[in-house]
């Protein structure tokens, strides 16, 4: 496999995104439980962001990537 290769640079993307959504998920998660001291719907933006970071973007990422079929 070369590094060019779309498959793999895909697979990186979008593990990427879930990684940066559990992120934001869990900030947003510190900031409702009051462990980090930021506004509470900063806290809440976080969270929603992040669970759609983790569960929806992937997903339409993946729809729209597929291959057609032949």
């Amino acid at each position: 496999m070369s590094q060019s290769d779309p498959a793999r640079q895909r697979f990186i993307v979008l593990q990427l995104l879930r990684l940066s959504g559990a992120f934001f998920a869990l900030l947003g998660l510190l900031v409702v439980a009051r462990r980090v001291d930021m506004p509470m719907v900063a806290g809440y933006v976080f969270l929603i962001v992040g669970f759609i970071d983790l569960f929806v973007v992937p997903l339409l990422l993946a729809r729209r990537w597929k291959s057609p079929p032949p």
